[in-house]
């Protein structure tokens, strides 16, 4: 596990670079991407993010906007991102993710908002 801050976690989660956050989920974490059942453990965050990062290999991500508010346990980020597909469709999506962490620096929850935006 590398020694990474709570920020540079929850930046690399939110950025998709999941290989750098993964080793910092905690075994019993909760994902709640608000709207959605919430993903309950490490093994259930790992598939989903795996299948997440599946489905961005043919595409590109262009953030346009992407910054962090740190607290104490928890860190905050806000994204406003441009996917373009392999076939050209492109889609703007609005993000915030909440990010807490233990004392050991390992994710505990995050709580996810996100909104499709018109172009």
């Amino acid at each position: 596990m590398t020694d990474l801050s709570p920020e540079k976690i929850a930046r690399a989660f939110s950025s998709h670079r999941f290989d750098l956050a993964k080793p910092h989920l905690a075994e019993d974490i909760i994902w709640t991407v608000v709207g959605e059942p919430p993903l309950i453990g490490r093994k259930s965050v790992k598939k989903a993010i795996e299948r997440t990062a599946d489905g961005l290999a043919t595409v590109t991500t262009e953030f346009q906007r992407f910054r962090t508010v740190v607290g104490e346990e928890s860190v905050v980020v806000d994204s406003l991102a441009r996917y373009t597909g392999s076939d050209g469709e492109v889609s703007i999506v609005a993000s915030c993710d909440v990010y807490d962490f233990d004392g050991d620096g390992c994710i505990t929850e995050i709580v996810s908002y996100t909104a499709e935006l018109p172009q």
